[in-house]
């Protein structure tokens, strides 16, 4: 059995629903990540979970109790913002000790407690620092261990890193993640940044006009989208447009050029007009090999040197890809102009649905 679920939550504002008919099970100890735009309903559902705004209809249930009707401060959940919220008035390990004191645990506890919330962070040596006395990344970590002292059964992060800078994001999420594993925390973790969401998660929930567009482990968010949104939010994207030669034995044509897809056709007919993805690491340049037995016609539109890699737009076509190759210096990239050939493998494009 889950250890939090959530069931057929709803939440209207006037006659606008902003969450649909959301579900999810979420196991004792996984971390998983709401991503999606900007207004897709993540925040809200985080919201409700920790009784910060009240379901339409629906019920959450954490170590199987129904916590719809309690108060946020009966549901021991832990809940960092994005805005660090600290007391300006409050040392670092005042700031960490204020869910202690609220719930009256002695001070030898609170004490031993907040000693070892710093040294988790890696910050015992602030202690008697003011908030504004530290970095934003140094505050977000006292904000975590402030959530954390209390034992929270679940914990809550409401895109925790964005008004961070990117180096410190990084690194910030990682000790996220590392102090997650080490306490075995049940953790939704709210952001926009699919980047984040892929790398630290143990399941994705791809969030879109508020319903759960699709959830799985980040291999499978990425690889094998469900939508077209999904696949196209979640990842760079290349979008070719190919017409269905014999939907009886998969053939489609692409650019010209008839491709093998078998069984994906499955829903189409013979004539119709389909499009395809295909991620960037998917292409490259030269013939046809055993890996990638396509090979399409291109020229070249644009090359950008960034460095340790090339990045090419290429026209095929109707059709437009983005790929990257890495730096070679006895090889320099194609000419603006140039005309290529571009390889890919069948297996690797995908039917976009609706």
């Amino acid at each position: 059995m889950s250890f939090l679920a959530i069931n057929h939550l709803k939440k209207s504002f006037g006659p606008t629903t902003v969450v649909h008919d959301f579900n999810l099970e979420i196991e004792k100890g996984e971390f998983v990540s709401f991503l999606g735009p900007s207004g897709c309903g993540k925040t809200t559902v985080l919201r409700m979970v920790a009784g910060f705004e009240t379901p339409t209809s629906g019920n959450i249930i954490i170590g199987g109790k129904d916590v719809v009707n309690l108060k946020p401060n009966q549901r021991n959940i832990g809940m960092v913002f994005q805005a660090y919220a600290l007391f300006p008035n409050m040392t670092v390990a005042q700031n960490v000790a204020f869910g202690l004191k609220v719930a009256k645990k002695p001070q030898a506890e609170i004490n031993a407690t907040v000693q070892e919330m710093l040294s988790l962070i890696k910050l015992d040596h602030l202690a008697e620092r003011f908030p504004y006395q530290l970095s934003g990344g140094q505050q977000q970590r006292v904000a975590l261990a402030r959530a954390l002292a209390t034992k929270p059964q679940v914990l809550l992060l409401d895109e925790p890193l964005s008004a961070l800078d990117a180096k410190i994001r990084v690194s910030l999420r990682e000790e996220i993640r590392a102090i997650q594993r080490k306490l075995g925390i049940t953790t939704i973790f709210v952001t926009h940044d699919q980047e984040e969401a892929l790398s630290i998660s143990d399941r994705i929930v791809v969030m879109y006009e508020g319903k759960a567009e699709q959830v799985g482990a980040p291999f499978e968010i990425y690889n094998q989208p469900a939508s077209r949104f999904v696949a196209s939010f979640v990842g760079t994207l290349n979008t070719l447009d190919a017409v269905v030669r014999d939907a009886a034995t998969g053939i489609i044509t692409v650019d010209g050029k008839d491709v093998q897809i078998g069984p994906r056709l499955n829903g189409h007919k013979s004539g119709d007009r389909i499009s395809l993805a295909v991620r960037p690491e998917a292409v490259s340049l030269g013939d046809a090999t055993e890996k990638r037995e396509t090979t399409l016609d291109g020229k070249i539109n644009s090359v950008h040197f960034l460095g340790s890699v090339i990045r090419i737009r290429a026209s095929l076509g109707e059709n437009i890809v983005s790929f990257d190759t890495f730096n070679n210096p006895s090889a320099p990239p194609p000419e603006p102009g140039e005309n290529v050939k571009v390889s890919l493998a069948a297996k690797d494009l995908l039917v976009l649905g609706h």
